[in-house]
């Protein structure tokens, strides 16, 4: 088994994809979490690969944030499309980014990811609240490469 099919137990990814049910009940934004191994190009250049191959660049407002970690390379990168991108400014994800490290360093990864989908679900909150009648667009399911 690979090391990023160990990186968190069943119960984990269970508690992350419901942080990301919980997150997207106030907005139209749609989260996904992304865990591989490593990259071998730049992960902010993968993590766009990953969020084109996710169809999350297809949303109907371009809401869609991925977080993705590449968990032997100890890096990871949020990404948010273009209608989030054009309205926020370029701190926007510093908070969300500084929540997910301070757990990370403990090596506490899952609550990390939690965390961190939850307080992206508070900042998409502010620009893309949720309206009656928002569908989920994408997968609330961890993918893995």
């Amino acid at each position: 088994m690979s090391k990023v099919e160990n990186f968190l137990t069943q119960e984990e990814e269970q508690e992350i994809v419901e942080a990301i049910r919980v997150a997207e009940k106030n907005t139209s934004g749609e989260i996904r979490v992304h865990i591989e191994k490593t990259t071998s190009i730049e992960a902010y250049d993968r993590a766009m690969e990953v969020f084109h191959l996710l169809k999350m660049d297809e949303t109907e407002l371009k809401n869609g944030v991925l977080i993705y970690l590449a968990v032997k390379d100890k890096t990871f990168v949020i990404c948010g499309d273009k209608g989030i991108n054009d309205l926020v400014p370029n701190d926007f994800w510093d908070c969300t980014r500084d929540v997910m490290v301070n757990h990370f360093k403990e090596g506490n990864f899952k609550q990390g990811l939690v965390n961190g989908v939850l307080r992206a679900g508070e900042q998409l909150q502010k620009y893309f609240p949720y309206q009656d009648g928002d569908t989920n667009e994408l997968s609330n399911e961890i993918s893995k490469g």
